[in-house]
């Protein structure tokens, strides 16, 4: 759900991704009071192993996630698995798992229409594609692509590690963050076979050490943001639509056009601070004018002011998150509320969204959640 939410009398459920090394119970499930940002606890789903990523269709009908594991039915590499919603009472049930023929998924995402589910496998740095059923099961991997390459960090990026995938406003695209190689690749999916295809002039590099983490999309589709784990940065870039008028050239043959205009780079940290970091995840308000991004080790949500016309970024503050290693967190389908999944302090800790200033003020619900990586929101 990427859109602003209004409606007063809808009701929406919270699923929480979880890592099952310690004692979560995989997918919690909670109800959101959108007039208070508190949580109610509903369940928790079939136990499935460290479930940490999620998407959710359009519609609210199917909840995906991976299963971020090294070995799954006794061969190599991790799975996804697909859920129906229950719209009465908002608790997932299981369809089926498929394999990824890769190590350790770490994130999944899905189009608009749910033919399609992509998957991120962080330790072969591979992309998987699944062709989605109509009744919201997934069917075998139709695709796996492998990147190539390395990175100057000898720890991190002595091969690729791919950590995120997402498709373009348009779907036109899809583009896979490679924390190990330093890049964003630039795929265009051919829908008959299932397949994709490179696009490696469209390509967008990130400068060498960084570690390119997470990406998202500015609402209104100009300008795209690369948030990087291992430099404690973001990379701005202007996008520019292959479907909107443009002076740009998008066919295969034209190497020297773009899609992706890099335009600025900004720290997610406060100048005096010296100490480790790892940047996490990164969101976009709905409205468009603010940028939030998580800091694990200043364990902090950065503010960032987003000029409307240039789609630079402006530091304003930064806000504790209340907890230890935010691996992602959450803005509520109202956009009045962000919630911070601490990982390492077993906690979700909910902040008021100040629109005035784009702030965040800390309220006094913490949830308690074991290992909690990934919020999303479904609308019942």
């Amino acid at each position: 759900m990427d859109k602003q939410d209004t409606k007063q009398d809808t009701k929406y459920i919270a699923y929480v991704g979880t890592y099952t090394y310690g004692e979560s119970e995989g997918i919690y499930i909670f109800s959101l009071d959108t007039s208070t940002g508190r949580f109610e606890p509903i369940g928790a789903s079939k136990k499935l192993e460290n479930p940490s990523y999620l998407a959710i269709d359009k519609d609210n009908r199917y909840l995906y996630t991976v299963m971020e594991i090294d070995e799954f039915n006794g061969e190599k590499g991790g799975a996804v698995g697909s859920f129906l919603i229950n719209r009465e009472t908002g608790k997932p049930e299981f369809l089926n798992c498929q394999p990824t023929k890769g190590r350790a998924p770490c994130h999944i995402s899905n189009d608009r229409e749910n033919k399609y589910l992509f998957a991120a496998n962080y330790r072969e740095g591979t992309v998987s594609v699944f062709p989605i059923n109509p009744d919201g099961s997934i069917s075998p991997a139709s695709d796996i692509i492998y990147h190539e390459g390395c990175g100057p960090n000898k720890e991190r990026q002595e091969k690729p590690h791919v950590h995120y995938v997402t498709l373009t406003p348009e779907e036109k695209y899809l583009c896979a963050v490679d924390l190990g190689i330093d890049k964003v690749i630039i795929y265009e999916l051919d829908k008959e076979k299932v397949r994709l295809i490179p696009v490696k002039e469209l390509s967008p590099k990130i400068k060498p050490g960084s570690g390119p983490r997470h990406m998202t999309f500015h609402p209104d589709g100009r300008f795209a943001y690369v948030i990087n784990e291992l430099s404690s940065d973001i990379a701005v870039f202007k996008y520019h639509s292959p479907c909107s008028s443009s002076k740009y050239d998008f066919s295969h043959n034209s190497s020297r056009n773009y899609i992706f205009e890099e335009i600025q780079y900004i720290s997610t940290l406060p100048e005096e601070y010296k100490d480790i970091n790892y940047c996490a995840a990164i969101h976009v308000s709905f409205d468009g004018k603010y940028l939030y991004a998580s800091n694990r080790g200043h364990d902090s949500i950065a503010i960032f002011k987003i000029d409307n016309c240039s789609g630079k970024l402006e530091l304003i503050s930064h806000t504790p998150t209340g907890g230890k290693f935010p691996r992602d967190f959450a803005i509520d389908p109202t956009g009045n509320f962000l919630f911070a999944a601490n990982q390492n302090s077993d906690s979700i800790v909910s902040f008021k969204i100040l629109p005035e200033s784009g702030k965040l003020e800390q309220l006094d619900y913490i949830t308690n959640v074991p290992a909690p990586v990934c919020i999303k929101f479904a609308k019942i």
